[in-house]
């Protein structure tokens, strides 16, 4: 058979096993993190958050008709178009591996023979399916997210490229330059990871066209490449909407046209310079100058996908992130200026203090007829700088003293210290490059300990989130949870070794192409960490943002079969070898990796992200105005609700997105049957630039002030409401924290929110303290609605929001399930605020409404459901059945508990959950229900020893790696659980724990006297 066909066949049979694959293991509804929201806009066309993903979600539009009116199966269509994107990645890979394969194998006119026919297929399966079952592009690959589809935009101009090496001597080769330039063009639309391939790609044009090829020219080469990458980058995506910001501001401001007049004017100006230009290379035959600018052509209209941003934005959907609906907007929200600015190349110590602002451009935002400069930007001067700075905050960070407590922590630097740039460096090559992207690299080709975020980002020495070839785990006594955990996979360094291998033999044998592969490793993956720059512990891991470095390596893994052949044909020969290594290399990669990960990517069964958003929708009374904050509770819902339409009468809001003026703008409208919020200031009062930040100053104000007043107050122009600087500028200001709402109980009870045996339990006046130092956006829109809400609608909260935000009302707040409540019930001082409950109202809810998205039955469970989730649903169980009980409900806590069992699978992720199922147990015990006490002490009992057990062997022999905490913490656990079983009269469980008790506190009674 013809080689050609052999490796089109091959190549689609990988593209069947990889998609199978993945449409096998496919999460079947929404995901967590970005893919909420990804759907969603997709599902309506909305406009997610910056930078802008408009062709991914026109793709998702495509996928999500295959639904055919189901909602439901949206989620699992726009899924599967990630599933298919990244098998076609695959298919790409093996086609590129081959290629490379057959140019390592054959010189120019030989003819290929049998071995050397399988040597190349053994080397394109082997390195396509290694690819395949890898952790970091397989997570992608089953959930809607842009990454799937950027890997096969990086996958498919690196294919092309090697078609145009190919063919470059043929006539019309360099129409796969052209179509490289489009497809990079329309990757921008999908993210930005695949204009990382340009060097690697400039580089095999220089090896193929140029003749004189030397140190010098080469490096003349590589500056080229970076010079394209940065045009592309900076040029093309980015100046370009600023130019047609800036001529639409002439054209609007000083000519008096309409908005948009300057833009398209500018950009009838780009295309007929780009048509002028072409026309000149033409008629001047001047070859290079002609395909530049039609790639430039090509990139344009790929990039013009982008013109769906301010298309939709203008149409107001529901999801309008920032609203980029003009020119100067749109700019802002392709560069990320929401999010601040990053030092790369000199900036800020974490320790500098800001010692003078310096102004930078004028800033302008779209008014009634006109652009208004609404202010310069504004550039801090710092006292404490650095090149390459790398241990920062950024500015207005929110968190600064966590991340300096991270940075000294981690150097061990003592809080007097000053960082120094030794200091920088040592943190860049320890965390940002070892621990932030060696550990992710060694995650996929040597084996992983688990999953375990914080831990990962922080502890070098640790386990949890820490990568292990699995070689020397028996001898290191691992904890029993981390030995049976889905995600502990071992891989015994095999796919490291076999594509180390293949690297060596790619150098050795074809320097130049190996080159060319190494450079896309280190644009995809170490320049990435150095462009980022990321900052302190992040939310989660980011080894996603490397799946293209991965890709690369990948390749090498493929040649690592010639490599093992060449060295088996010393002992047989060339036929039997090709088929030896091809077969050693197909087990110890592929089936090896397949064998470990599928376990633990799974997700067939998985519905917690849908679940527990559908869970925070059903805790809201009717109409009701629903606060969150993070992530994962906001994107999960935003699918919810926009795409299965569930609760559409509860008003979702982010409180992080409150704080921009647009935020407050769109909620001041109706969207699906939520009515606009009740926010009454308009749009001057509170416009970007506006009361962005209103300090408090006491006035000595006795007594506690109306927040109705007290917003009058806030939002008047009269100067006597206002204090003054030095400077000469006003400012609008807190006069005071301690506040208060008259309630009428009338009012309430309209809302149909509280019994009637309730009604006695009302307070005339809700007193509260008004917990933050200054006043915000979002505390400016809170109290608005506070202000004039008269209770028409309830007011809820998430129950994993962070309490800063709730400004105080926790004596009011109560829970009814996974949202707290604001009801003006008289204060209960006693016991921890948030912890009371709407205990009858919580239990209809929890027997009979809420899902539980598969928990106990899934065969996988990501970090978020077991990390994030499952301590909610548990601690949920244990407040609803104390606050049951504290009603006089014994008789439904004890049926809420055997729901608890029924619905709740046995694990233990954290203290904090352990710490619920104590409390569960001791209810159990109270409640006549020993049986169950008994198992969830067991429980919490096995999980306490298994740390103990493991910190102790690391007692005995790397003392450096123990953690103190954990084993004072879990010593403690076992006291209590000793006293509460002592107490209920189960005298064998006790006997037991006090046996265990006795003997941690012996062994590590030098640790417990600290």
């Amino acid at each position: 058979m013809q080689y050609k066909k052999i490796n089109n066949l091959l190549g689609w049979l990988c593209f069947a096993i990889a998609a199978t694959t993945y449409i096998l293991t496919l999460e079947p509804s929404v995901s967590f993190w970005d893919c909420g929201e990804f759907i969603a806009c997709a599902y309506r066309l909305q406009v997610a958050h910056q930078p802008g993903y408009p062709l991914f979600a026109m793709i998702g539009k495509a996928f999500s008709l295959l639904s055919l009116g189901n909602n439901t199966k949206v989620p699992y269509f726009t899924n599967m178009g990630s599933a298919l994107a990244s098998g076609a990645t695959i298919m790409l890979l093996f086609w590129t591996i081959t290629a490379l394969a057959k140019k390592l194998l054959l010189t120019k006119g030989e003819e290929l023979d049998r071995s050397k026919l399988i040597l190349i297929m053994g080397a394109g399966l082997v390195g396509a399916l290694a690819f395949t079952y890898t952790d970091t592009f397989w997570f992608s690959a089953v959930e809607t997210i842009v990454f799937a589809w950027s890997s096969l935009c990086t996958a498919l101009v690196f294919w092309a490229m090697m078609k145009w090496d190919a063919h470059a001597d043929e006539p019309g080769a360099d129409r796969w330059i052209v179509f490289i330039a489009y497809v990079i063009g329309l990757s921008i639309g999908i993210h930005l990871l695949n204009l990382l391939t340009i060097p690697a790609l400039t580089l095999v044009y220089y090896f193929r066209r140029y003749k004189n090829i030397n140190i010098k020219t080469g490096a003349v080469a590589f500056l080229i490449s970076i010079v394209i990458l940065a045009f592309v980058q900076y040029g093309i995506r980015g100046y370009t909407i600023a130019f047609a910001a800036n001529f639409d501001l002439f054209f609007v401001n000083t000519l008096g046209l309409g908005f948009g007049t300057g833009a398209l004017f500018f950009f009838l100006l780009l295309a007929g310079a780009l048509v002028l230009g072409i026309r000149y290379s033409i008629r001047r035959r001047m070859v290079m100058l002609n395909l530049g600018l039609l790639c430039v052509v090509f990139i344009y209209l790929g990039y013009s996908s982008f013109a769906y941003i301010p298309i939709r934005a203008t149409a107001n959907t529901n999801l309008d992130n920032a609203h980029p609906s003009d020119a100067f907007t749109l700019y802002g929200y392709l560069n990320r200026i929401q999010y601040g600015t990053t030092p790369l190349l000199y900036g800020q110590y974490f320790d500098a203090k800001i010692v003078d602002e310096k102004e930078g451009g004028n800033l302008y935002r779209k008014g009634a007829s006109k652009y208004e400069l609404i202010g310069k930007q504004q550039d801090y001067v710092y006292d404490h700088n650095t090149l390459l700075p790398r241990m920062y905050v950024a500015d207005g960070d929110p968190d600064h003293a966590q991340a300096e407590q991270f940075y000294r922590g981690w150097l061990q630097m003592t809080p007097d210290q000053t960082p120094t740039f030794a200091d920088n460096m040592k943190f860049m090559f320890s965390w940002q490059i070892y621990q932030m992207y060696w550990r992710y690299f060694l995650w996929n080709f040597a084996g992983r300990y688990g999953d375990d975020n914080l831990d990962g980002q922080t502890n070098m020495r640790g386990i949890g989130g820490n990568w292990t070839t699995g070689l020397f785990d028996k001898a290191r006594d691992l904890p029993k949870a981390i030995v049976n955990a889905n995600t502990y996979t071992p891989l015994y360094a095999l796919p490291l070794i076999i594509g180390l291998l293949g690297m060596a033999y790619h150098f050795k044998r074809k320097k130049r192409d190996a080159l060319v592969v190494i450079l896309l490793f280190f644009f995809t993956g170490l320049a990435i960490v150095f462009y980022v720059n990321q900052p302190s512990v992040q939310p989660r891991e980011r080894d996603y943002s490397y799946v293209g470095s991965f890709y690369a390596f990948a390749i090498w893994i493929g040649l690592g079969v010639i490599a093992l052949a060449d060295l088996a044909r010393r002992k047989l020969n060339a036929q039997y070898a090709a088929i030896a290594a091809t077969a050693i290399c197909l087990l110890a990669c592929p089936a090896l990796i397949a064998s470990k990960e599928w376990k633990d990517h799974d997700r067939s069964t998985k519905m917690m992200a849908h679940d527990m958003a559908y869970n925070y929708l059903i805790s809201c009374p009717k109409n009701a105005i629903l606060f969150d904050l993070g992530d994962n509770d906001t994107y999960s819902l935003w699918y919810d609700q926009e795409v299965e339409n569930i609760r559409p009468d509860v008003r979702i809001v982010n409180l992080s997105l409150l704080s921009a003026d647009w935020s407050i703008k769109q909620m001041q409208r109706k969207i699906n049957e939520a009515d606009a919020l009740p926010i009454t200031m308009p749009w001057d009062k509170y416009k970007d630039g506006v009361r962005d930040y209103l300090p408090y100053n006491d006035a000595k104000i006795a007594g506690s002030i109306e927040v109705k007043d007290l917003f009058d107050f806030i939002m008047s122009d009269d100067k006597r409401t206002q204090v003054s600087y030095e400077n000469g500028s006003t400012s609008n200001y807190l006069p005071t924290k301690n506040l208060k709402i008259t309630v009428n109980a009338g009012d309430v009870l309209k809302n149909n929110v509280i019994s009637a045996d309730q009604q006695s339990r009302l307070t005339d006046t809700m007193k509260f303290k008004f917990t933050p130092n200054y006043i915000t956006k979002e505390n400016l829109a809170m109290l608005d609605i506070l202000a004039h809400n008269d209770w028409k609608r309830p007011i809820c909260f998430t129950t994993s929001i962070d309490p800063a935000y709730m400004v105080g009302l926790q004596p009011y707040l109560y829970k009814e399930g996974f949202a707290y409540h604001l009801i003006p019930f008289k204060v209960d001082s006693m016991g921890d605020q948030l912890a009371k409950t709407n205990s009858v109202v919580m239990y209809n809810n929890v027997m009979n409404k809420f899902k539980w998205g598969n928990i106990k039955t899934a065969s996988y469970l990501d970090e978020q459901s077991k990390s994030m989730f499952y301590p909610q649903l548990v601690n949920a169980f244990d407040e609803l059945t104390l606050g049951l009980i504290k009603d006089g409900h014994a008789d439904l806590a004890l049926k809420a508990l055997h729901k608890y069992e029924a619905v709740l699978p046995d694990i233990n992720p954290s203290f904090g959950a352990a710490q619920s199922k104590v409390s569960l147990a001791d209810t159990s015990y109270k409640l006549n229900d020993p049986t169950l006490g008994n198992k969830l002490i067991t429980s919490v009992d096995n999980y306490l020893t298994d740390k103990l057990d493991y910190n102790y062997a690391q007692l005995q022999n790397d003392s450096g790696n123990l953690d103190a905490r954990d084993v004072q913490i879990s010593v403690s656990f076992l006291n209590g659980m000793a006293a509460i079983t002592k107490d209920s009269h189960q005298a064998a469980l006790n006997s037991k724990l006090v046996a265990q008790l006795s003997d941690y506190e012996n062994k590590f009674s030098a640790i417990l006297r600290r």
